[in-house]
């Protein structure tokens, strides 16, 4: 093959080519790597048109994963707090330690799954993930075709600011200044109130929102738990606090349609971890403020 190359390339494409494949081959190396019980696989390719019909027999997953003795769960790995890369090419976040304690309540090995936002049902649907834990909103459409745990992570829009500002609830913003991300989800939340007696100052994104409040342009900000937990992390000294919750859209554990037993189990390691505080020990860790009332809206 590399006498091929020599005859019919130019001598410049030599040492093009010998980069490229030393930097593939170190790339398959690294991506092989994984010396703990906890693994991470590298993300599969999947066709929508294999969502249906699904794959698996419903109801049978928990015998599966007991007899596997291993539980695959499909996690993000571009989505910080909830899941991310480290420098170490390891998955952290909230997510995942949440999917190591599961592993550890249902008693198996834990295997992670990247996934991104739209594959997380079909790699339920699929047999792909036996789990998916992934910062997943409930709605009626989803719940259609898969089942939910109950609530593990909070996942909101509030009102922020510093200690300073009296603010408990919507009536407290009168005559107060509030900076938003003009367009989004809590510009619309405030749109609702009356602009008469709040001044709203609308900024172009998230990143000039959090400027205008860590800089004292605004008192205080609305804006998402996520956003919030990086301006309270990369600002400590400017002590920023939650006023309150304005729209409460808290997260769920994936499960296929049918696994009753499955989502017991989930369910019952997910209320040991409420009570023994641990989920609010990975709040504080990873949205750097204790765990709210994770009761979903009616």
């Amino acid at each position: 093959m590399l006498k091929v190359f020599k005859e019919f390339l130019p001598n410049r494409w030599h040492r093009a080519i010998g980069l490229f494949l030393a930097s593939l081959l170190i790339s398959v190396s690294i991506a092989s790597c994984s010396g703990s019980s906890t693994s991470a696989t590298k993300m599969a390719v999947i066709n929508t048109a294999e969502v249906v019909p699904p794959k698996g027999v419903p109801g049978q997953t928990l015998a599966k994963i007991v007899s596997a003795g291993t539980v695959r769960v499909a996690v993000p790995d571009d989505f910080p707090p909830f899941g991310s890369m480290s420098p170490k090419m390891t998955l952290r976040g909230y997510d995942i330690d949440v999917a190591n304690e599961i592993a550890k309540g249902l008693k198996v090995k834990l295997e992670l799954i990247p996934v991104i936002g739209n594959y997380r049902v079909p790699f339920l649907q699929t047999d792909r993930a036996d789990l998916v834990i992934s910062s997943l909103g409930k709605n009626k459409d989803r719940a259609k075709i898969i089942d939910f745990s109950q609530p593990y992570a909070p996942f909101f829009s509030g009102v922020y600011g510093l200690p300073e500002s009296a603010v408990k609830s919507a009536d407290d913003l009168k005559g107060k200044t509030i900076g938003v991300a003009q367009g989004s989800l809590e510009d619309l939340e405030l749109s609702k109130l009356s602009s008469e007696t709040i001044t709203v100052k609308r900024f172009a994104n998230n990143s000039l929102t959090a400027a205008a409040l860590v800089s004292g342009q605004v008192p205080l900000i609305a804006t998402g738990n996520v956003v919030a937990a990086k301006i309270t992390k990369d600002n400590p000294a400017q002590k920023i606090e939650k006023k309150y919750i304005m729209k409460n859209s808290p997260c769920y554990v994936g499960i296929r349609k049918g696994d009753a037993q499955l989502v017991a189990k989930v369910d019952a390691v997910i209320t040991a971890m409420k009570q023994s505080g641990k989920l609010n020990e990975l709040s504080l860790k990873w949205f750097n403020e204790p765990l709210p009332d994770l009761t979903p809206p009616a």
